[in-house]
């Protein structure tokens, strides 16, 4: 797929914006059926917000005009365009900030993996401990307060410790909030 932003064709009276391309061999048939270009000539498209219909319309808009949004549109409420603007976010970050937020995020996916295998052994364990000691006794105890406890206890702690870390590199408190949901004060206390 190809997004123009020039007129490719020069039939100027045709309008359109979407253009599939087959390519052809020496005996006029199509050469691969599955081999297809597609170009969109985002100057051919020229729909304001208020006339977007389908979803269609709506990503063409938004593939046209998303350098120049300041906010996010009424008519691009969609759960789907969520994380194209969160990308679009990230994108305008300068390169510190960007350092900041991947390396708070590794640290975050690699605590994330830490209590994801400590929950998955724990869940086995549970229905180890739960087999011998009867399942009843052994799931409601085990499973429930174990998990659900170590769960809570390490996601706080992994959020302390991703805003700890981006802290450390001089990520702005409001973008160390918006990642852990942790409280401006919470985070001023990790200092």
């Amino acid at each position: 797929v190809g997004i123009l932003d020039f007129v490719f064709t020069e039939d100027s009276d045709k309008k359109e914006v979407r253009h599939e391309v087959k390519l052809k061999d020496q005996n006029n048939r199509i050469f691969y059926e599955k081999l297809t270009f597609i170009y969109l000539e985002m100057p051919h498209f020229t729909k304001t917000e208020a006339e977007l219909e389908t979803a269609y319309d709506k990503w063409l808009y938004v593939l046209k005009h998303l350098p120049y949004l300041e906010k996010r549109p009424v008519a691009l409420q969609e759960k789907i365009f969520t994380k194209l603007f969160e990308a679009a976010e990230i994108a305008k970050f300068s390169a510190a900030e960007l350092a900041g937020y991947e390396a708070s995020l590794k640290y975050y996916r690699d605590l994330k993996n830490v209590i994801d295998t400590a929950i998955a052994e724990g869940e086995l364990r549970g229905k180890t401990v739960g087999h011998l000691e009867g399942l009843q006794e052994g799931l409601e105890q085990g499973l429930q307060e174990g998990l659900k406890k170590g769960i809570e206890q390490g996601m706080i702690e992994s959020k302390k410790l991703i805003a700890r870390s981006a802290l450390a590199e001089n990520v702005p408190i409001e973008i160390i909030v918006r990642l852990t949901g942790l409280s401006q004060e919470e985070i001023e206390a990790l200092r």
